[in-house]
């Protein structure tokens, strides 16, 4: 499987451009600690049309950091590509930790499916097209395995889903949430 994995890495690089070059080490910076997600969360949450999404939002990542990066990484215990081939010159510095799975993927996806169950399904289908890009970029990038973006977009759903009903749960119990 590994070979493969690399066969795929080696293709991504054979197609690098000067252009996503320039704009992958962007990009991959708003996945970074969940950043965007989190601001996006807080912008939700202040504004009391879109709470609920906001909330649903900060559900699906408190459930991201406990699976992917408290239980799944360690377990894993993953290196990534870049410490196997240290022959390809990162264009971000070397991130620390595993590689599997995707921190970025997770987070991104674990808000994609938290807006997807929301009522602001306006925001669903820019979040799932930026989700993807930053997926890619980690690809792009060399710092994991396309099996990493995989269990991290997995992760995610199940992240996002685990929120929305932890928050229909609790909902239930306290009264409606709006």
């Amino acid at each position: 499987m590994m070979g493969i994995e690399f066969r795929i890495l080696d293709f991504i690089q054979s197609i690098r451009t000067p252009f996503g070059d320039a704009v992958m080490p962007v990009i991959t910076v708003l996945g970074n600690s969940g950043i965007f997600w989190i601001l996006l969360a807080c912008v939700l949450l202040a504004v009391p049309k879109t709470r609920k999404a906001g909330i649903l939002v900060a559900a699906a990542l408190c459930w991201d950091v406990v699976l992917c990066d408290g239980v799944i990484k360690n377990l894993v215990a993953r290196a990534r590509p870049c410490d196997i081939n240290t022959s390809i010159q990162l264009l971000i510095n070397r991130p620390h930790g595993y590689s599997f799975p995707s921190g970025h993927s997770a987070a991104s996806f674990a808000s994609v499916t938290a807006l997807y169950f929301s009522k602001e399904r306006k925001l669903w289908i820019p979040a799932l097209l930026l989700a993807g890009i930053i997926a890619f970029s980690r690809l792009y990038l060399y710092v994991h395995y396309p099996t990493d973006i995989l269990g991290g977009i997995v992760v995610g759903i199940i992240a996002g889903y685990a929120g929305y009903k932890t928050i229909e749960i609790l909902g239930r119990r306290r009264g409606k949430i709006q």
